[in-house]
């Protein structure tokens, strides 16, 4: 990997998009069919995330199509949740596949056949070692593999054994169908790979009809020329394979014949995208699931309240290389921001309240204030706050004794409440351990809507929430779960941040956050983006932070 990309690559051009512009120029295709192939052994993530535009974007731009398949051939690791949450976080991403959704399971008697024809052409085996056996005779990079003795087998005995490792005869593990290629070959993948194992497992859509099971490596690129792909697009690790499925389709009577491009997969700093580390977080309850807001998966993402549209952009901003990078972590969270900055409506929270109360406002009295719901989109329009006597501000917003450069409250000293009045701190109440409880403040009716009409000035605006009609809510503070910027996938345990969650469970809402609904975010002002959870029910609002804003509205100007 290389060092940390600083600046985004051009978007909107690569070289995966002139490789099928100059073959649809020279004829060599006449459309454009791409796939998505996602194994349903686990959620997708933001990886997926950038896979998914790639495929399905180019296939747009060019009059084509992609589809969406499942290689599902490992019954082991795969479940219908799977498959369900792929659905769900593509179709979410944005994108649809149609008519077109594909199993690589719904191809397994053409796998079987084909598996045949390779056996009668004297071009694969069936191999009695185990697995562990095969692995220590495959060879290393610089010295070649060791030829199985069962190598030489008669096509019969071949077919024979392939047919009773079909039938159920013989347990896991006992037999395996190899292609018999070259032991001596450089890429490790051509030495004979496992075509079939035998697993007496239920599959999620075949049941207990197989067991026996397709490796990836011989359904993928069958399953690609079954469904007549012109453009296999997948990640680097996958380029020493192309050898081996070019040799597959070259040997067998495909329709049609598919090519790969490989591009480099995405990395971002602070993040593992190991889908068996993922697994293990999930598993062993490092996170709450899947969709756990602190997860890189497309389910975490959007429980956070992560537009779509934020992960399609930051998609387009890295682009796609040859060479494997590694993207900053702050390149999505402008993403992000970008996004919820032009669509989030703003409201009032406050966090950590500190109760204020006005002694000139009259007792028994509210009002009803009016703020604008987006500052920059008139047509998002307004809604009304209610005021009265009592209100919450930030118990951050208020220090007894201020620090050089901290101009909100403190006493004697006079702030502006966000679409309210200004307002001046007259005394401070404390309880018997000598913590600040409450606020005895002033206010001057004249600043209504925030501006005073002889011209003075404050030098704050801060937020607040009214006492009588604000609701309570908890608030969950997620921050990166890695506190190392390359987290070791070997020893990810050791790189969890400890404070990648911090749970405020007194935080005062202004009413109208109660109707958002659950994933969509909101701007806090002056504390960052949230959004509704789905534990979130009436009456026990839950809120999670999407992003934290990259500075705060401290010179907002006057009622702005």
């Amino acid at each position: 990997m290389t060092a940390v990309e600083p600046v985004a690559a051009e978007a909107g051009r690569d070289f995966i998009r002139d490789i099928i512009q100059a073959d649809l120029e020279s004829g060599r295709r006449k459309e454009v069919i791409t796939r998505f192939p996602p194994e349903p052994n686990g959620y997708l993530h933001i990886g997926h995330a950038k896979s998914i535009c790639l495929n399905f974007g180019v296939a747009a731009e060019f009059g084509g199509r992609c589809h969406l398949r499942f290689d599902d051939t490992n019954p082991t690791k795969e479940e219908q949740e799977y498959i369900d949450s792929i659905e769900r976080d593509v179709r979410w991403m944005g994108f649809d596949w149609g008519p077109h959704l594909y199993f690589a399971s719904g191809y397994f008697e053409q796998l079987y056949a084909w598996a045949e024809v390779l056996i009668r052409a004297g071009k694969a085996y069936v191999d009695d070692q185990s697995q562990e056996e095969i692995r220590a005779t495959r060879g290393t990079l610089t010295e070649p593999g060791i030829e199985s003795p069962f190598r030489g087998r008669t096509v019969e005995e071949n077919l024979d054994l392939f047919r009773r490792m079909r039938a159920g005869e013989f347990p896991n593990g006992a037999r395996v169908l190899r292609a018999r290629i070259d032991m001596a070959s450089g890429n490790i993948n051509l030495r004979d790979p496992v075509l079939y194992r035998i697993l007496h497992a239920h599959h999620p859509r075949t049941g207990n009809t197989w067991c026996i099971y397709p490796s990836y490596d011989f359904a993928h690129g069958q399953s690609d020329a079954i469904e007549h792909i012109t453009h296999s697009i997948c990640t680097l690790e996958f380029e020493d394979h192309r050898p081996l499925y070019d040799w597959f389709v070259e040997n067998l009577p495909v329709p049609s014949r598919p090519r790969q491009y490989e591009f480099a997969r995405l990395n971002i700093t602070y993040l593992v995208l190991s889908k068996r580390v993922l697994t293990t977080l999930v598993r062993d309850k490092y996170v709450s699931g899947w969709d756990d807001p602190r997860m890189p998966t497309i389910a975490g993402l959007r429980r956070r309240g992560v537009p779509a549209q934020a992960l399609r952009d930051f998609a387009k901003r890295i682009g796609v290389a040859k060479a494997n990078s590694v993207v900053d972590m702050q390149m999505l969270d402008f993403s992000i921001r970008e996004v919820l900055n032009r669509t989030a409506e703003r409201r009032m929270a406050v966090l950590k309240p500190l109760k204020v109360v006005i002694e000139n406002y009259p007792e028994g009295q509210s009002e009803q204030l009016e703020a604008v719901n987006h500052p920059d989109d008139p047509g998002k329009g307004t809604r009304k706050l209610g005021f009265s006597r009592e209100i919450y501000v930030e118990r951050d917003d208020f220090q007894e004794t201020p620090v050089k450069g901290f101009f909100r409250l403190s006493p004697g000293r006079e702030v502006r409440l966000r679409w309210a009045y200004f307002i001046t701190c007259k005394e401070v109440v404390k309880d018997a351990s000598g913590e600040v409880v409450e606020l005895r403040c002033t206010y001057d009716p004249a600043t209504k809507g925030g501006n005073a009409p002889d011209g003075r000035k404050v030098k704050a605006t801060i937020h607040w929430v009214s006492a009588a009609d604000s609701v309570p809510a908890e608030v969950r503070i997620y921050n990166q779960l890695f506190k190392a910027i390359a987290p070791t996938p070997a020893t990810f345990a050791e790189d969890i941040n400890p404070q990648s969650l911090e749970v405020l469970t007194g935080a005062r809402l202004e009413p109208s956050l109660a109707d958002v609904p659950v994933e969509q975010a909101v701007q806090f002002e002056r504390q960052g983006y949230f959004c509704p959870d789905p534990d979130s029910k009436p009456g026990a609002l839950v809120f999670n932070r999407t992003i934290g804003l990259r500075d705060t509205w401290a010179k907002v100007a006057a009622g702005g």
